[in-house]
């Protein structure tokens, strides 16, 4: 059961209402359960999901990357909501059971591809041990994307990273009959 109640999407005012209809249109929500605790706070929680919009349809990284970075970050966050969402077909079974393998991340592993093990360490560190990332973890990430997409990556974690933290501590989750 979420800690704040969750506002009815009835009650959403109408930029809210259309920016959270598109996402769920487009896939880049899979419930509305934690927007209807952020929309005590609509025109901020417009403007979040305004800027995931921008990453979801307009990014410089591809729905697969994105997805994976997402799912590896939710696996940090432990945020339900995020873990049990699909956005992207393009990652399989076998991908999310092998995001937990730190082997999988290594330089020589070719579970994926050299730029998704460069994005998901650098995920991983995010989330994880932030402090850890430096010059090397950047001369890697240069490697395999442009300074834009890097930028993209960096927004893109800490959206994902942040929005997981708010779920699971507002336990936002969508219950039967709720959306």
């Amino acid at each position: 059961m979420p800690r704040l109640p969750l506002v009815p999407l009835s009650e959403f005012p109408p930029g809210l209402r259309a920016v959270t209809e598109r996402g769920r249109s487009s896939g880049m929500l899979s419930t509305t359960a934690p927007v209807q605790v952020w929309a005590h706070r609509p025109e901020v929680a417009a403007a979040w999901l305004q800027a995931l919009e921008q990453l979801h349809t307009h990014g410089l990284l591809g729905a697969r990357l994105r997805e994976l970075v997402r799912l590896k970050i939710a696996s940090i966050t432990n945020c339900q909501a995020c873990r049990l969402a699909r956005k992207s077909d393009t990652v399989t079974e076998a991908d999310l059971a092998n995001l937990a393998d730190l082997a999988c991340l290594a330089p020589d592993s070719d579970r994926f591809s050299p730029p998704e093990r460069a994005a998901l360490r650098y995920a991983q560190l995010f989330a994880d041990d932030y402090t850890a990332i430096d010059d090397t973890v950047y001369a890697e990430l240069a490697r395999w994307f442009s300074v834009p997409e890097v930028v993209e990556l960096n927004l893109f974690c800490a959206l994902m990273l942040a929005g997981g933290r708010m779920t699971y501590v507002q336990q936002a989750y969508e219950e039967a009959g709720t959306t």
